[in-house]
């Protein structure tokens, strides 16, 4: 694995974010809920994220969980998000549009991608929801995103991978295809390509609360700087 690469590293906290760029990550995507997919982060959030790492953070746009065909109100809200936190700091954003049908959303993403100005655009995993991944590159790199994060239509990039790298082939260089879901350190050579020089992980492990509770979950999950160092790319 010779070949230089960036990690992407989904996080939802400030702890995590700073255990990413310790461990090696070169990006962060900011989100909160993860356990909805994520939806769009605050702009608190990210601008205390911004004090504490150097690394560049892509932020999140998805107004809710669920699907990803949003009406004209949740479109307004997009719009005023990509506003309230690419004056916080974002240095890119991630979302994704759909039609009822399950097809790509050219139109909305088009719009969306011409609201974020010049502040680059992830079109995230809501590819994976379409019929044709192939026909989507060529769709999703017409409304002027930078890169389409897929699983390549599986539960897990490993799962995906053929799919990923036929759409890597079917981009001609256009855009960028990054490999993620349900990517670990455990399974990382088995995504791995020297064609793919981005990957998105969580790097995750459990946290365990000493508060005691009988009402609510008192246990979460953090990056582990120890778990990205795993997979990062080392010269």
């Amino acid at each position: 694995m010779a070949t230089p690469y960036l990690i992407e590293v989904v996080a939802s906290t400030v702890h995590s974010c700073v255990e990413a760029e310790q461990g090696g990550a070169g990006r962060i995507e900011l989100c909160s809920a993860l356990g909805a997919a994520g939806i769009t982060p605050s702009s608190g959030l990210l601008e205390v994220v911004k004090r504490h790492i150097a690394i560049p953070v892509y932020v999140m746009i998805r107004p809710r969980e669920g699907d990803f065909t949003y009406s004209k109100e949740e479109v307004e809200v997009m719009k005023r998000e990509i506003d309230l936190l690419g004056a916080s700091g974002a240095d890119g954003f991630v979302f994704g549009a759909l039609t009822s049908r399950g097809f790509i959303d050219t139109s909305l993403t088009s719009e969306l991608v011409a609201h974020c100005g010049k502040i680059p655009v992830t079109f995230h995993r809501a590819v994976d929801c379409t019929p044709n991944l192939i026909e989507a590159v060529n769709q999703i790199a017409s409304c002027g995103c930078e890169r389409i994060l897929t699983s390549g239509g599986k539960k897990s990039g490993p799962e995906g991978k053929e799919t990923i790298l036929a759409m890597h082939e079917a981009a001609h260089g256009k855009i960028r295809i990054m490999p993620g879901g349900g990517i670990k350190p455990e399974t990382f050579a088995q995504i791995f390509d020297p064609q793919l020089t981005e990957y998105h992980l969580s790097g995750r492990v459990p946290k365990n609360s000493t508060m005691p509770s009988t009402l609510f979950e008192m246990d979460w999950f953090e990056t582990s700087a120890a778990a990205i160092a795993r997979v990062a790319y080392r010269p």
